[in-house]
């Protein structure tokens, strides 16, 4: 951020600005760019591969091609002078002209050397009468044949001894020499020809490229599209990709997310309706109360006191709904702090139901406990306190007067184990998934008379996940409800085990 002072119209201004991040090229990002160049270059690059070995290959066997007719046509050279008696200057003319002939036609250069070392004949006429000590000359004149080509000069070259009929005497050399111009002239056209088919391929892959580009990019476009608009609040649109299996996996698995969003979305709209409930329904009792009261004259004090009464009760209902609420947000799991601390779970308990007795004692509804070993912990106490007082109080509230609420304890070598069951109005299967909503109520009016918020099992619920803990419920209509609840006995920070709860029951 950069400031700038001064005075305008006799006005002291300070103004900022604020540097603009530098936007990434998305070009050289784009997915489409990078599988085009990849299916380029793997289609492309085999190409001038090959031409390369195809061109040196061809080049190759030119050139053999060439030193093998050389070959033959110094051998038959060879064999003319020695019939001909030409180093004794017999039909040397006839000789001449073939050679001259041969060595125009393989662009080239012929020379004869006796066995003096002297140049009889150079078609060039330039080195006629003079003496040769070449390597290849000394070389074939000791029998050897040279033929090779140089790579530097871009030349073949040929060194034949002339033998006499009966191979017992070297008579003299045949040097030849043999441009490869040609040869690299033909071999140019080839190369010609191979790019302009090359480039062909060239062009015909870009756009096989692009259409496999578009292949694979356009369904993402699609996801990216439906994101956009799911951005945007609509979380009705499902996409169904279509083509290869990873496609389906993808928008499966995109529309399983959406599906979740839109139950999200849903739950939290309901959420904030009940919310707003909830607080504006005691409020606008006491509003209804004081209202009354202010509308009366003279208003006497059994009365008075009745509705102060009245409204203190809505106070303290609207003051345990704003304290649930609290606690619930407080727990979140994504923000919540845990106090972990080594807990007896079989003494917390018991202080549960000592403390609900007097309650349950109104109703008439016994409380058991059932413990089948000493369980120590690692949780937090104020909340594991909480969930299972929850739990306790609502097998209470919805009993029927003679009741029970039995608490179980139980744990092995991993969990610890806590069954609330009751004997009370139970919960119809049809409500059993969504009693762990916030504000959820089977029956609301009995809720409203019990006290109820709506917001105590949804409590429970986070503690327990809180805590990688899992709970489910047990009930049939009319016979009551089993809540169990499992919860390790170490506690495991989340940076250990990744932040994944086990909630498979």
């Amino acid at each position: 951020m950069s400031r700038g002072i001064y005075i305008r119209n006799g006005v002291l201004v300070i103004s900022s600005r604020t540097k603009k991040p530098k936007k990434k090229n998305r070009f050289l990002y784009s997915m489409r760019l990078w599988l085009v160049v990849a299916l380029i270059g793997v289609t492309v690059s085999p190409l001038f591969i090959m031409r390369l070995v195809a061109l040196d290959n061809i080049e190759a066997q030119l050139r053999t091609r060439r030193l093998n007719e050389l070959s033959n046509y110094t051998l038959i050279l060879s064999n003319q002078i020695v019939r001909s008696n030409y180093f004794k200057g017999e039909n040397t003319d006839i000789i001449h002209a073939d050679m001259s002939q041969s060595a125009s036609m393989y662009n080239g250069r012929i020379l004869v050397i006796d066995s003096q070392y002297t140049i009889v004949k150079d078609t060039y006429a330039t080195l006629n009468g003079m003496t040769s000590i070449s390597q290849e000359t000394i070389k074939a004149m000791s029998g050897e044949n040279i033929r090779r080509y140089n790579k530097e000069e871009k030349m073949l070259e040929m060194a034949v001894p002339i033998t006499n009929e009966d191979k017992s005497e070297i008579l003299g050399v045949i040097l030849f020499y043999s441009s490869t111009s040609d040869i690299q002239k033909t071999c140019d056209l080839i190369g010609q020809s191979y790019n302009g088919i090359t480039a062909a391929l060239i062009c015909l892959c870009v756009v096989l490229s692009l259409l496999i580009a578009n292949l694979f990019t356009k369904p993402l476009k699609r996801v990216a599209t439906s994101i956009d608009r799911m951005s945007e609040g609509h979380f009705d649109e499902e996409i169904h990709l279509r083509g290869f299996s990873e496609l389906k996996v993808i928008s499966d698995s995109f529309n399983t997310m959406l599906k979740k969003l839109q139950k999200l979305e849903n739950s939290r709209q309901e959420f904030v309706s009940n919310v707003s409930h909830e607080l504006k329904t005691p409020i606008t009792s006491i509003k209804v109360l004081a209202d009354s009261l202010n509308m009366q004259e003279d208003v006497p004090n059994d009365v008075y006191k009745e509705f102060m009464q009245d409204i203190v009760v809505e106070i303290d209902r609207e003051n345990e709904i704003i304290n649930d609420l609290l606690s619930l947000v407080k727990m979140d799991k994504a923000v919540a702090e845990l106090n972990i601390a080594t807990v007896n779970i079989n003494e917390m308990l018991e202080m549960i139901l000592k403390r609900l007795r007097p309650i349950a004692a109104k109703r008439n509804i016994e409380l058991v406990f059932e413990s089948f070993r000493q369980v120590s912990a690692e949780c937090d106490e104020v909340k594991i306190n909480l969930a299972f007082t929850n739990l306790v109080e609502n097998g209470i509230k919805y009993n029927t007067a003679g009741g029970w609420v039995k608490v179980s304890l139980d744990a092995d070598h991993k969990y610890f184990y806590v069954k609330v069951a009751d004997s009370g109005i139970g919960i119809p299967e049809e409500y059993q998934d969504q009693i762990f909503e916030r504000f959820y109520r089977v029956d609301k009016a009995r809720s409203r008379e019990t006290g109820g918020t709506g917001l105590g099992l949804a409590i429970t619920r986070n503690v327990i996940l809180m805590h990688d803990g899992a709970v489910k419920v047990l009930s049939k209509e009319d016979e009551g409800s089993t809540f169990v609840v499992r919860i390790p006995l170490k506690h495991v920070p989340e940076n250990q085990n990744g932040g994944v709860n086990d909630e498979k029951n």
